[in-house]
């Protein structure tokens, strides 16, 4: 199986460069992953493929304002930080450009000094390991000198930030929103919920596997970089019952995926815990915790693809998006989602 068994075509105008005005008002394409049959639906009608019973789990991570431009403090030169993990205290893992210029005990100053970072540590692919000196709380200095990272396909300028976090976003710590979960409101969600459909709230960090493209040729030497997730006892409790019951887990987000995979493989059942997960799902994978995913459209010949492209079919899925194409969908973080039914 080769990174080039999920690529497909996609026009650069079909890469969302905004959020829509209206959260649920995005479109809908819905996929039996069963029989590869495609439906054209808005997402409000997404209540319409929930039942009493069911269970939605959405991510509450919360994007840090995590992008930082400084300078070195020897010779002024520009330097970009992207925060993307703390490591231990005030320890982090950064992604650095350009990442040539900072060597272990450079100082990048941010702020006119207002936020320092030390270099301890020095990796490949750009990452470097800083230590953060400051006086104050941190999240009030990152929310007055950062900015959120948005992804590099998107171009335009971005002033209402609010709108790359979900609306339940809660748990601070991500380097990239969990992005099919921007298509909810408060009232979409207030529905589903007198519907009698259960919602639970599980924690998952997006980190840098967000950011890097899938550089080997054969997808099983893929590495993920790992993520930090988090699960609280009443959740496992719920997912649980409603296995045992025979209704539906309905992730939001392949981050939601991953986390409810990564538990059942290590447990064979929901249980109270958190830790680090690298597990990369393609195809042939057996899914044992989720039963359906909304997601979004995601880009060629990433590990998402390969995600979805497990639990549907790669045949399906690229006929979907094909036809997602034909048909104008928006792609990517601000664009269209999917339904895999």
């Amino acid at each position: 199986m080769t990174t080039e068994d999920f690529d497909y075509y996609l026009p650069e105008e079909l890469i969302a460069q905004t959020p829509l005005k209206v959260r649920d008002s995005s479109r809908l394409l819905v996929l039996d992953k069963n029989t590869g049959e495609v439906e054209h639906k808005v997402f409000t009608d997404i209540i319409d493929y929930l039942n009493p019973g069911d269970t939605l789990v959405l991510n509450d991570t919360k994007v840090l304002p995590a992008r930082l431009i400084g300078v070195k403090e020897e010779t002024g030169a520009v330097i970009e930080v992207l925060l993307l993990k703390n490591i231990a205290g005030d320890d982090w893992e950064c992604l650095v450009k350009p990442a040539r210029r900072v060597k272990v005990g450079t100082i990048v100053s941010f702020g006119e000094g207002k936020l320092k970072a030390e270099c301890i540590g020095e990796y490949d692919e750009g990452i470097r390991h800083f230590r953060l000196l400051y006086s104050g709380i941190l999240m009030e200095i990152l929310e007055e000198l950062g900015t959120m990272p948005l992804p590099p396909y998107i171009h335009e300028k971005f002033d209402d930030q609010s709108r790359y976090q979900t609306v339940y976003a809660k748990e601070v710590g991500s380097a990239a929103a969990p992005t099919a979960g921007l298509h909810f409101t408060k009232d979409l969600l207030k529905r589903i919920e007198d519907k009698g459909i259960n919602i639970a709230y599980i924690t998952l960090h997006v980190g840098l596997g967000t950011f890097r493209p899938v550089s080997v040729s054969n997808v099983e030497e893929h590495e993920m970089h790992s993520e930090f997730y988090s699960m609280k006892k009443e959740v496992a409790e719920l997912l649980n019952k409603t296995k045992e019951s025979g209704n539906r887990i309905i992730a939001v987000g392949t981050t939601s995926t991953r986390t409810l995979e990564t538990i059942m493989s290590e447990h064979d059942r929901f249980v109270e815990c958190n830790g680090w997960t690298k597990i990369f799902i393609y195809p042939g994978y057996k899914f044992k915790g989720i039963d359906a995913l909304i997601t979004n459209f995601h880009l060629p010949k990433s590990t998402l693809v390969m995600l979805v492209s497990a639990l549907a079919g790669r045949e399906n899925i690229l006929n979907a998006y094909k036809i997602a194409v034909e048909n104008k969908y928006r792609f990517f973080s601000f664009g269209d989602a999917m339904l895999i039914k």
